[in-house]
């Protein structure tokens, strides 16, 4: 009777299990046929067309995908060049170009970085300064644009108003051609001295007629001008290195006027080489820097020292 019964729940057992492993079997089959089945019908609901469609926008997304950023260096004079440069940094940026501004205290280290391909552009120079340059070392650089301008000033040394300048007086100016030419035009426009009529923008001392202070003339780099106060009369200095040395242009014994022969000469240019010329992110370097936040700046920090020309 015993084994009956035992018999008996074995096989009982065993019909409950098989009937559990049929339930698994049959719910677990059209969860995973479902999907499938599912996935099919949502592909065949799509038509060529709206897969063409699909494909058009994916290419628009693409080429409104912004352009890789690009970097352009330019050298500088450290003031005001590079300081104005720095307004323009976050404008370029927007357009995916990122300026980098190499600053350079000599004359001519930014031509020969130009020139040898480890900066793009340079800002510090005139037309005059970059003809001048051109000319002695036999390359083609050109501007792309003029910013500013920068007034020469005659600043105090020893001797604190021009009527009293000493017979005799010292007088530094800048020692290359065209920087000394300025200097000379803007002494003779004080009525110190005389220049042949035809002497202009290539005026040298060569070109002086009349002398009636019988000035000395003491030829110096141009950012040694500041420096040189304490030992002459006189300095005719560059605008940026008077800026430089603390000078302000409203305490110049003379400027030059703004509407003279030297505004409309020594405009401060971009320049670069003649294949970069139409370089997409130089123009735009151009347009930035003659816009209405640089005028704006200018006008606003330099207290005339510096001339907007746009």
């Amino acid at each position: 009777m015993k084994k009956k019964i035992v018999s008996l729940i074995i096989t009982a057992a065993l019909a409950v299990s098989a009937a559990g492993c049929g339930n698994t079997a049959k719910t677990e089959a059209p969860e995973t046929e479902a999907p499938a089945a599912e996935a099919e019908a949502e592909v065949s609901d799509v038509t060529p067309d709206e897969e063409a469609d699909a494909s058009e926008d994916s290419s628009e997304e693409s080429a409104q995908a912004p352009a890789e950023e690009v970097t352009i260096k330019v050298g500088a004079n450290i003031t005001p060049h590079a300081e104005i440069l720095e307004v323009v940094k976050p404008i370029l940026a927007e357009q995916g170009i990122n300026l980098e501004i190499v600053q350079i205290e000599d004359s001519i280290t930014p031509n020969t970085g130009v020139i040898e391909g480890s900066l793009d552009a340079n800002y510090f120079q005139h037309v005059p300064y970059l003809e001048q340059f051109n000319e002695e070392n036999g390359s083609d650089l050109v501007s792309i644009g003029a910013i500013h301008y920068e007034p020469f000033g005659i600043y105090a040394g020893k001797t604190s108003d021009l009527s009293q300048l000493p017979d005799g007086a010292t007088v530094a100016v800048p020692n290359n051609v065209t920087n000394e030419a300025r200097a000379l035009l803007l002494l003779a426009q004080e009525g110190l001295l005389t220049l042949k009529e035809d002497a202009g923008i290539e005026a040298t001392i060569a070109d002086i007629v009349e002398n009636p202070k019988n000035i000395q003339f003491k030829e110096l780099a141009p950012e040694q001008l500041v420096a040189a106060l304490p030992d002459v009369d006189v300095a005719v200095i560059n605008g940026n290195y008077a800026i430089e040395g603390g000078l302000h242009v409203s305490g110049a014994l003379a400027v030059e006027a703004n509407d003279g022969l030297a505004a409309t000469t020594y405009g401060n240019i971009i320049a670069t080489t003649p294949d970069k010329a139409e370089d997409p992110a130089l123009k735009a370097l151009v347009e930035a820097l003659q816009g209405s936040e640089v005028k704006e700046f200018i006008e606003g920090k330099y207290d005339g020292a510096v001339v907007p020309l746009n």
